[in-house]
């Protein structure tokens, strides 16, 4: 319940802010009596569509501190502590970075994840479940995992991608709405009626659905490259190793908003395989193979 609220919250904020935004620049009104302005629209869209992804990366380290009850390990207390902290720094060092925050969070499914708006100020955490599932071989393939995800700048990436879609599904399902209502409903009253209202809102859930095919794909194809990254840090075999320990798991998903960067996601195939923020673990385990030419 707790996530539920702070992510319903975060998302009021952010809608709040930007649209306070677009009022003060005076591009809400795109909507005038000698049509659609297209300058304002496109603003407005910009605004909505990058303001709110780029809100949310800086908010990221944050939110899934509190989401997921991630306890940072500023001053090691056991020896697992140690490892995981001297484990994350030596990586790090190997992939050019600055030392992440280290953080285990409670849950009895095997994951982690990586986030932060900054390469050198970033979060890499690990469950209790991750831990105690996997040994210290397994652990390290992991953690290569994600700091790979962070020296490929994999979060920014994703969130520039996800801006761009979102201004485009803002810009023309608005477009679509007001060329409904006053082109085939042929409404010419002042301002715009229920037609523009309801097609634009249509036009958005199925601009959205195409646009987070576009998203999902490309977030599959980073969890290849963090994999080979991850390989390439703690070994291909124990990457590998890693993700056998996965499939055999009794996996919980991380929540939608911060599934896209867990190393595991939702199984699924055929038309599922088009939504899901991570390919099959089978498939990614076949490319480190190919990887080590086993």
């Amino acid at each position: 319940m707790k996530r539920v609220f702070l992510l319903i919250a975060t998302n009021i904020a952010v809608l709040v802010v930007l649209s306070i935004v677009a009022s003060l620049l005076g591009v809400d009104r795109f909507l005038t009596p000698n049509g659609l302005n297209m300058t304002q629209l496109l603003i407005f869209a910009f605004i909505f569509g990058f303001g709110g992804s780029f809100i949310s990366l800086a908010m990221s380290k944050w939110s899934a501190k509190r989401m997921m009850g991630a306890q940072v390990i500023t001053n090691p207390s056991s020896p697992a502590e140690v490892w995981l902290v001297e484990t994350v720094k030596k990586q790090a060092q190997m992939a050019g970075l600055g030392m992440p925050e280290v953080a285990v969070f409670d849950s009895p499914s095997p994951n982690a994840f990586a986030t932060g708006m900054n390469k050198n100020n970033a979060l890499v955490a690990v469950s209790t479940g991750l831990l105690q599932s996997m040994n210290k071989d397994e652990v390290e393939a992991v953690l290569g995992h994600e700091i790979s995800h962070v020296a490929n700048g994999d979060m920014v990436t994703l969130t520039l991608i996800q801006g761009i879609v979102n201004t485009f599904v803002i810009f023309f399902s608005r477009v679509v709405g007001y060329f409904v209502d006053r082109v085939i409903l042929k409404n010419e009253e002042e301002g715009h009626g229920i037609g523009y209202v309801v097609t634009s809102l249509i036009a958005q859930i199925c601009f959205g659905i195409l646009a987070s095919i576009i998203v999902m794909w490309f977030s599959r194809k980073r969890e290849y490259r963090a994999d080979a990254g991850g390989a390439k840090l703690a070994g291909v075999q124990n990457m590998i190793a890693a993700l056998e320990k996965l499939k055999k798991a009794v996996s919980e998903p991380l929540p939608d908003q911060m599934a896209a960067f867990g190393i595991n996601g939702k199984p699924g195939r055929g038309l599922k395989l088009l939504f899901m923020t991570h390919p099959p673990l089978d498939d990614r385990i076949e490319a480190l193979k190919k990887m080590a030419h086993f």
